[in-house]
């Protein structure tokens, strides 16, 4: 479980709150008008932008003041964040060990990481030979070994066209049930909510809403959603 207990986060002129508890192996979408907080959220949850009241828990152990790589998650960005001087291969391995000192286990895990997103036969290339959905599929192979509890993705698959994001969101949604993972998703697309979100947290006012059924709250959203929604 994770919980959001009455936490604030504030940035400048900015504030959001959330109050909620999340269940681990479920998908969650965070949705709401642009400039409304659903990225920062991710970031605060993950530990990138600081919470101003408020604590953060994972299964009972608060984690509001630790650092993002000891919180048990992994976020992938809108960019992938890949280094375009280091091969697939190392790309994936940073997942693992930033100083890049794998063991042959380590090479293993990497490895088997790369033919499951299909891409062992670009090990040795570095990202700026890749499509654009090849190099989401090196991001997610990086997700994939770090096997962390929760996987935060902000709108990382927004670039790409229609039907290659769906077989991205789909790709995502099979690694999170092989891991036993929560996923948290930020995205503008109704499409993607009802194809890979158990339950929506819609984001609106400088609250993020607790969640709510997915395609309940599309069918019959309450005003607010309906608004965003058009």
């Amino acid at each position: 479980m994770l919980t959001l207990e009455k936490m604030r986060i504030e940035r400048g002129d900015f504030s959001l709150t959330a109050d909620m508890t999340l269940a681990q192996e479920h998908s969650y979408a965070v949705i709401g008008p642009s400039g409304s907080g659903k990225s920062t959220l991710l970031a605060a949850i993950c530990g990138f932008v600081p919470v101003a009241a408020g604590r953060l828990l994972r299964e009972g152990e608060e984690i509001t003041e630790q650092h993002p790589g000891q919180r048990g998650m992994t976020m992938l960005f809108q960019d992938n964040n890949l280094f375009p001087h280091l091969t697939v291969r190392q790309n994936v391995g940073l997942g693992l060990r930033p100083d890049l000192r794998l063991k042959a286990a380590d090479r293993e895990a990497v490895d088997a990481a790369l033919a499951r997103v299909g891409l062992s036969d670009h090990a040795a290339k570095r990202p700026g030979a890749l499509s654009g959905g090849q190099q989401s599929r090196v991001a997610l192979a990086r997700v994939l070994v770090q096997a962390r509890p929760w996987v935060l993705l902000d709108e990382p698959f927004a670039a790409l066209g229609p039907a290659l994001r769906v077989e991205m969101l789909d790709l995502v949604q099979d690694l999170a049930r092989e891991t036993g993972a929560g996923l948290i998703m930020v995205t503008h697309a109704p499409d993607d909510v009802r194809r890979i979100a158990d339950e929506v947290i819609f984001v609106e006012g400088g609250r993020a809403h607790a969640p709510g059924p997915a395609v309940e709250l599309l069918d019959n959203p309450p005003p607010a959603l309906r608004a965003y929604l058009g």
